[in-house]
């Protein structure tokens, strides 16, 4: 994949392409940019989420997609046409909020009706869609309570079917989950998933959730002040993170600092404050004498004594261990005073760990990226 493609997101060449943000830009009061240079392209029937933390410009760039936003400069488009000047019921874009925004005077069967009265369907088909889409969410005995009779689960369900009832190719969902508690919130993740992969609609889907995002999305672009750090599938962006705020936004992660002393081929050794090395594969351009990071997932790290031979190993001790069912999660102290966070799988027959313990935490070369700071 070459820079340019990275930085604007393409989609598999085998698909369509069904939105394109073109170098928009968007401020409030023209001065303070909460949107920079997107250049985003989302692909027919792709699920994309919008990752990153609050400001970051991830809602701000949902809504000037369905409208209710206007960007300040550059342009986006629809199947190839540009919607600046179209009304968002013209857009014929599906959205879901938070808050559900069902009409609380309507039943649950007037609110999936509404969209398609103001479309001016037939009353036949407006029934025979309604009841479609109550069906697909598993509604069909709730149709006719109203929005106050129902948990916020079902609300949820109901605001999906609204957004759906019209049958959009694109549906926009502002962190439609984060009202819901963490069981719930799950199943409705891979409920929507289900729907997702049973109708075959674009997903342009906004959180601050990691694991969320990580469940759901074919790609993921993960947006800081207001630009797109990076775009890639999960695993990718998991995997192979091509910045240190990107390494630290996906997934838990060890951040240890230093600066490269060498670079050879795909790899590099990093020195740490205390003089210990590190040997990682890096990412982007590096150079001898910048200052880095060494990232590395707790999962990835083990516990062990002076004798095992690994690529990397750092003397700490052991300053918190914490069960927590399916893994321990261990906290050690290095000589550098770097608290590094370790996974271990919670098996049958596991060592006995205490604080204070002396130790080694090791992990190989190919399980660290070196990222410039």
């Amino acid at each position: 994949m070459t820079e340019d493609t990275a930085n604007r997101g393409a989609p598999s060449a085998d698909k369509s392409v069904l939105v394109e943000f073109d170098a928009v830009n968007k401020s409030y009061d023209g001065q303070t940019p909460v949107v920079q240079d997107l250049n985003l392209v989302v692909a027919d029937g792709e699920f994309l989420t919008l990752l990153g933390p609050s400001g970051s410009g991830k809602t701000t760039s949902l809504m000037m997609l369905a409208g209710f936003e206007m960007p300040s400069s550059g342009q986006i488009r629809l199947n190839g046409q540009p919607i600046q000047n179209l009304a968002p019921h013209r857009r014929n874009i599906g959205v879901v909020f938070q808050n559900y925004a069902l009409f609380p005077h309507m039943t649950v069967a007037e609110n999936l009706a509404y969209p398609l009265k103001v479309r001016r369907l037939p009353k036949h088909e407006i029934k025979a869609s309604v009841t479609r889409a109550l069906d697909m969410v598993q509604m069909s005995a709730f149709a006719e309570r109203r929005p106050v009779q129902l948990s916020g689960g079902q609300q949820q369900r109901v605001a999906l079917a609204r957004a759906l009832v019209f049958e959009p190719a694109l549906v926009l969902m502002d962190e439609p989950l984060g009202a819901l508690d963490k069981n719930l919130r799950e199943h409705m993740q891979l409920e929507i998933k289900r729907i997702h992969s049973n109708l075959g609609f674009a997903v342009m889907y906004v959180t601050h959730d990691q694991s969320e995002a990580l469940t759901m999305s074919d790609r993921i672009a993960i947006f800081n002040n207001g630009r797109i750090e990076q775009i890639a599938p999960p695993e990718c962006l998991y995997e192979q993170p091509q910045s240190a705020f990107v390494a630290s936004f996906i997934g838990d992660n060890n951040a240890i600092r230093g600066s490269v002393s060498d670079v050879d081929g795909t790899e590099c050794t990093v020195t740490t404050s205390d003089g210990a090395l590190i040997r990682s594969r890096y990412a982007g351009d590096i150079s001898r004498g910048d200052t880095v990071v060494v990232s590395v997932r707790p999962e990835r790290l083990s516990l062990s004594g002076p004798e095992l031979q690994a690529d990397n190993s750092l003397p700490a001790v052991i300053s918190e261990v914490i069960y927590l069912g399916d893994h321990i999660r261990v906290h050690a102290e290095t000589q550098s005073r770097q608290i590094m966070k370790i996974k271990l799988q919670n098996l049958s027959v596991r060592p006995s760990l205490t604080s204070g313990e002396s130790t080694h935490v090791s992990w190989s070369v190919r399980d660290g990226v070196v990222l410039k700071i």
